[in-house]
């Protein structure tokens, strides 16, 4: 290589630096302004190093709130469901680990099990006792782990439209890159935000179908929090772990105790319903099984009526096992 050649790939390489530095600074300006225009609406607590970010509201029999990949608490309350809630029940929607405004260290991994552990902790603090979990698609996961590793701490779970079983999912290797170390952190930093603007309407519109993309879920859920590099890191490593994840806790199934409400949407494009509800329900005693045609994935925006009942009926019932709710 001449060394005129060797100038020209170093001239290159340091051009193509620095317009991936400035890149980086500017997006980096455009998540601190979306964090500045949509401002934490809940309280925090920090727990075990980890500082998390809840949404309370309401008196009464606990119920706690888990979202979906993506999302954050504030989807509960765009979708009606955590108002609804809390007519008769104290409710507390949690940002998971490294959503809306959740710290997710980077020194450890983040399975359902883990976050299970660490909210269980959160609710201690909260004086939180016995409540019924309420878990939509990966939230769904840490609602189980909830249950198998705090069985007598749980009253019961309902379940929207959940992820249970492992299944080939080419979607997970595309989403997952991100979280690679060092070259993910290079793209959530550059082309991730960039792709997630093009991407992220198409995506959330396939979450709702065959249903039009309420408004009351863009503004709970800007696109702009979605895209921050911080919670494309934590959407990228769940969308990694989910698989695992679901694996790992299936092997545990036999061991639930707790009564079990599953809803799901029977035109669910992201879990199908009869592949993972139905198999669940047919797998698992203690459980009872709503598939409401019609209805995608989201299907909390449009069945608020199911969720609560489900939710007011576990409330109610005594806390017995090895008998399947009506």
């Amino acid at each position: 290589m001449t060394r005129e050649v060797l100038l020209a790939v170093v001239i290159v390489v340091a051009a193509i630096a620095a317009i991936l530095v400035v890149i980086a600074l500017i997006v980096r300006k455009l998540a601190l302004r979306a964090e500045a225009q949509y401002p934490p609406a809940g309280r925090f607590i920090e727990v075990d190093g980890v500082r998390l970010h809840y949404v309370e509201k309401g008196k009464g029999p606990a119920v706690v709130l888990l979202h979906g990949n993506g999302t954050r608490a504030e989807d509960f309350g765009g979708s009606g469901v955590l108002d609804r809630l809390a007519v008769h029940h104290r409710v507390v929607a949690f940002d998971r680990p490294g959503y809306g405004f959740s710290d997710r260290p980077k020194n450890r991994t983040w399975p359902p099990q883990r976050q299970a552990d660490l909210l269980m902790r959160a609710c201690d603090r909260l004086d939180i006792e016995q409540p019924v979990v309420v878990g939509h698609s990966w939230g769904t996961l840490v609602a189980l782990a909830l249950a198998l590793d705090h069985p007598q701490r749980v009253r019961g779970l309902v379940l929207l439209s959940g992820y249970y079983y492992p299944t080939m999912r080419p979607d997970v290797v595309i989403f997952s890159v991100p979280a690679i170390p060092v070259v993910g952190d290079v793209m959530r930093y550059t082309v991730s935000p960039i792709l997630g603007r093009l991407l992220t309407p198409w995506l959330v519109r396939q979450m709702f179908q065959p249903r039009p993309v309420p408004a009351a879920f863009r503004a709970a859920v800007p696109t702009a929090l979605m895209l921050r590099p911080w919670q494309l890191r934590a959407a990228a490593e769940e969308a990694g772990l989910m698989v695992p994840a679901a694996a790992s806790l299936r092997r545990r199934y036999g061991e639930l105790r707790s009564p079990i409400r599953l809803i799901a949407g029977a035109d669910d494009r992201v879990a199908h319903a009869e592949r993972h509800s139905g198999q669940f329900h047919r797998d698992v005693p203690n459980t009872s099984l709503r598939v409401i045609p019609g209805l995608g994935h989201m299907v909390h925006y449009f069945a608020q009526d199911e969720v609560v009942a489900a939710v007011d009926a576990l409330s109610r019932a005594p806390r017995e096992s090895g008998q399947r709710p009506a």
